[in-house]
């Protein structure tokens, strides 16, 4: 069903929840039990990130709104005029504010799961750029997804935004995957702009997964607290911690739930056993060198025409262009 408002429209493209069960079931059955990271974003786990992204232990988002704001005049001269932007999970649209005034494209179209956070920043976006078309998708941007028909005047090049280092999210072989399927959205010629978080010493990425505060503990047990809700889960939330580490071998921050006692989970007639000390796997935060994200990106069909990076070296924002 779409909705209009001016020049602000929506596309409700989200998968059934039949999908969220699925996927929970799946992953709580295998050998190492493991529930999918996009699923932390209802409402509540949207609001809990943006509060992670103030904290003072949490690097990545005020090091690339800066990179953003000191760049953004070349990224967009790179980009090039009358482009449709599209951006993989616009979350509050902080960072894309800096990039739409630069670049002024045709049309803006954020892709995110999390609806009703969707529906606020395209709004509050259209309201700040009158002239902008948006076009605002609720889909899971990480399955293969076609461009909507959105009537907007026609583009001179397709420009992906994924901003936020959440490539980091997937497995090398999911990355590659992702990127394909982004290069083939965006068309030959067309362009993709990512965030990707640097490699750097492991006590400054421990202390940005374990903030003092404790909400990014508070933001993994809220998926729990999201399947009881949703799927008639019986989690008990205190039986619970959050752990947060760094895995050398595999150049990546692990998040895990741990039980803390042997206990059994019901998830809509679905049971499942847990030791005492064993773990759900619910997000990874893989860390990338420059040369090693590039190489990435050639074998997903891009061309790393250009990269920018903090002083620090904590971040790069990669430009990308589709072979």
């Amino acid at each position: 069903m779409q909705q209009s408002r001016a020049r602000v429209s929506f596309l409700n493209l989200k998968p059934d929840s039949g999908s969220f069960l699925q996927d929970v079931v799946a992953g709580l059955s295998r050998a190492r039990k493991e529930l999918n990271p996009k699923y932390f974003y209802d409402e509540r786990g949207s609001a809990l990130f943006e509060a992670i992204c103030e904290l003072p232990e949490y690097y990545p988002t005020r090091t690339e709104m800066a990179m953003m704001q000191a760049h953004a005049g070349e990224m967009a001269r790179c980009l090039g005029p009358d482009c449709l932007l599209i951006e993989f999970g616009s979350g509050s649209g902080r960072k894309t504010r800096v990039l739409i005034s630069a670049l002024e494209p045709v049309a803006y179209m954020p892709i995110d799961i999390a609806g009703a956070q969707l529906e606020d920043s395209a709004i509050a976006l259209g309201r700040e750029f009158p002239g902008l078309h948006v076009i605002g998708v609720c889909a899971d941007y990480m399955r293969p997804l076609a461009l909507p028909a959105a009537g907007h005047r026609p583009a001179r090049r397709h420009v992906i935004y994924f901003p936020g280092s959440t490539i980091g999210n997937l497995t090398a072989p999911e990355a590659l995957e992702f990127l394909r399927r982004a290069r083939s959205l965006a068309g030959a010629g067309g362009a993709m702009l990512v965030g990707v978080d640097l490699k750097k010493d492991r006590a400054l990425l421990h202390a940005a997964y374990n903030d003092a505060q404790g909400v990014t503990a508070e933001f993994n047990l809220n998926l729990l607290a999201r399947i009881n809700r949703e799927l008639g889960a019986d989690f008990d939330l205190a039986s619970f911690r959050h752990d947060a580490f760094y895995n050398a071998a595999m150049g990546r921050i692990e998040m895990h739930l741990v039980s803390l006692k042997e206990q059994e989970v019901n998830v809509r007639g679905h049971r499942f056993a847990f030791r005492a000390g064993e773990s759900i796997h619910t997000e990874n935060s893989c860390k990338y060198s420059v040369a090693e994200f590039q190489a990435l990106a050639r074998r997903a069909g891009f061309m790393p025409e250009r990269y920018w990076t903090d002083p620090g070296r904590l971040f790069a924002i990669h430009y990308l262009v589709a072979g």
